[in-house]
């Protein structure tokens, strides 16, 4: 094992590691974003609502996300040419940040809708009694006690979703483990950069989970 090629590497390491955090970074913002509505439309009396965001969940959450992703990879451009009429160039990059955020708003919509419903049904009422509306009492009474209580939980499917983004070598984005791999196999010594991107993703994971850990203590109510 000859490990002294990593360092002349690392400039185009860290090029991969910025597209890695970078679809990690947004496709849980949109992730999110995207899960708390579908968690609210799950709670909604509406039962059109509903069952919708119910299909949805139940959709995303029973097949691979590796195909998820090269679903999209193809479909993103015949969507936007449909839509535009125009051939729109979409990269590899755009077509996963929409897969990610697709995906894993299944998973952000069941831990957002736990933690709405972890809050006591008395408020809601107390709410509406004082004359607020269904949105008012959600936007500024309910969602900010059950962000506080799902933070631990959306920080570890955060800490899923980086994991996963190593599946967009399916697509040949250059993500992090991608560069690893290819830097390795031009040179002729494949196995030391994969054990090198392994223990960065390690590191990386297990520091963040340390802190999940901290903040589950820290914002226990």
């Amino acid at each position: 094992m000859d490990f002294s090629a990593i360092i002349p590497a690392l400039p185009g390491l860290w090029e991969g590691m910025l597209t890695t955090l970078q679809l990690m970074v947004l496709g849980v913002i949109g992730g999110v974003v995207l899960g708390t509505l579908l968690a609210v439309m799950r709670l909604s009396p509406n039962k059109l609502l509903a069952n919708v965001a119910a299909t949805y969940v139940n959709y995303f959450r029973s097949i691979p996300l590796l195909l998820v992703i090269t679903w999209f990879y193809f479909a993103v451009p015949f969507l936007l040419r449909a839509i535009t009429g125009e051939d729109t160039p979409v990269g590899a990059f755009t077509s996963c940040l929409v897969a990610f955020m697709m995906f894993e708003a299944a998973y952000f919509c069941e831990i957002v809708r736990a933690g709405i419903q972890a809050i006591p049904k008395g408020q809601m009422g107390a709410a509406q009694a004082l004359g607020m509306t269904h949105g008012q009492t959600m936007r500024l009474i309910i969602l900010p006690q059950a962000f506080r209580k799902m933070t631990p939980l959306l920080l570890q499917q955060s800490i899923i979703l980086f994991q996963d983004t190593s599946l967009v070598y399916a697509v040949g984005l250059m993500d992090f483990l991608n560069a690893a791999r290819s830097r390795g196999d031009i040179i002729g010594q494949a196995h030391e950069f994969l054990i090198f991107a392994g223990l960065v993703y390690f590191i990386i994971s297990f520091a963040a989970s340390l802190l999940v850990k901290h903040l589950q203590k820290r914002l226990a109510v």
